[in-house]
């Protein structure tokens, strides 16, 4: 600022002395040349001004701004609570009509309960289960090999000389699979087919049903039966003991698996069974060591397994079976 009033000053002067002197044409130079400084200088400053006043912060505009409230405050109270009606406060009415629900259906549940009769179970007042049948009225013997051992052949000569009835775990499966209707039967196909094992529980109803037909058919409450290529697992044994009858023992046929796999090849050529496969064989003797070969063990360090050497002529067998059973129990057995 101080150098525009300079400048101003020295304007006038030249104005002045340009009106008296003599050098009129020198002076009105100069005159210009003052004035076109002066112009710039005062351009300059105008712009650097402008400048500064843009960069300022409008501090003035934001003191007289008002803040802005919070959307839960009340104005004059200044409390953070929503307003009355507000959508966001919490409503507990839905939680007491879940409540209620919740406590008819089990009332009614309770009282359902209390109403209907009180169910039967095959136990003792100890609670144990007890088998359907009882070891004193019928005998059991679970016949055991690999297959292709020959265990249906002998068993039918058991049954024609000592009127035993001859139940096959895979002639029982196999029917039931047929039978129109079943709700096991796809699975027993697929089981079958796979060389696996069928859940213990389809077999062990299916020869417990079986058991019970026989003893009705003959009139009375004794029995006795071979149950042919069962049990094939520990826990089907144990199933059966406990819900059937106990094993009087364990009739088990041994025999090579190269034996094995030839008879079951030269039977399958008129058999028709799925099963009666080079694929399938080695399967079953694969799951007939891993699985049933326990079982014949469990047995035998409880004495009731009958060992027969099943590689023989199927009259050498038979002879071999009828005197291991006598030794056991009795000429008649």
């Amino acid at each position: 600022m101080a150098a525009t009033a300079s400048s101003r000053q020295a304007w006038r002067q030249l104005m002045g002395n340009t009106s008296r002197g003599p050098a009129s044409n020198i002076l009105r130079q100069q005159q210009q040349q003052y004035r076109s400084a002066f112009c710039r200088q005062i351009s300059s400053t105008t712009r650097a001004s402008s400048r500064r006043t843009v960069s300022q912060p409008p501090s003035f505009a934001l003191r007289q701004q008002p803040l802005a409230q919070r959307s839960y405050s009340s104005g004059s109270q200044g409390k953070n609570t929503p307003p009355k009606g507000s959508n966001n406060q919490v409503k507990f009415w839905p939680f007491l009509i879940v409540i209620a629900l919740g406590s008819g259906g089990y009332m009614l549940l309770i009282n359902r309960q209390t109403k209907m009769p009180p169910t039967t179970s095959n136990t003792t007042t100890d609670g144990r289960s007890t088998p359907a049948f009882s070891p004193a009225d019928v005998t059991v013997l679970f016949v055991l090999g690999g297959p292709g051992a020959g265990k249906g052949t002998q068993c039918a000569r058991l049954v024609r000389d000592y009127h035993f009835t001859h139940l096959s775990a895979g002639d029982l499966l196999r029917a039931e699979q047929d039978r129109p209707g079943s709700q096991y039967g796809q699975l027993i196909r697929d089981c079958i087919k796979n060389g696996d094992i069928v859940p213990m529980e389809v077999t062990v109803a299916l020869l417990e049903n079986a058991m019970r037909d026989a003893i009705q058919a003959s009139g009375g409450r004794n029995g006795k039966f071979l149950i042919d290529g069962f049990p094939r697992k520990m826990d089907q044994a144990l199933k059966f003991e406990e819900v059937v009858c106990p094993a009087k023992l364990v009739l088990f046929y041994d025999c090579p698996e190269a034996e094995m796999e030839r008879r079951l090849l030269e039977r399958g050529k008129t058999s028709g069974r799925a099963d009666d496969n080079a694929e399938s064989i080695r399967k079953r003797f694969r799951t007939f060591v891993e699985t049933s070969m326990p079982v014949v063990d469990h047995y035998e360090k409880e004495n009731r397994v009958v060992k027969v050497n099943a590689t023989d002529t199927p009259d050498g067998v038979y002879a071999d079976t009828q005197a291991r059973l006598r030794k056991v129990l009795g000429d008649k057995f």
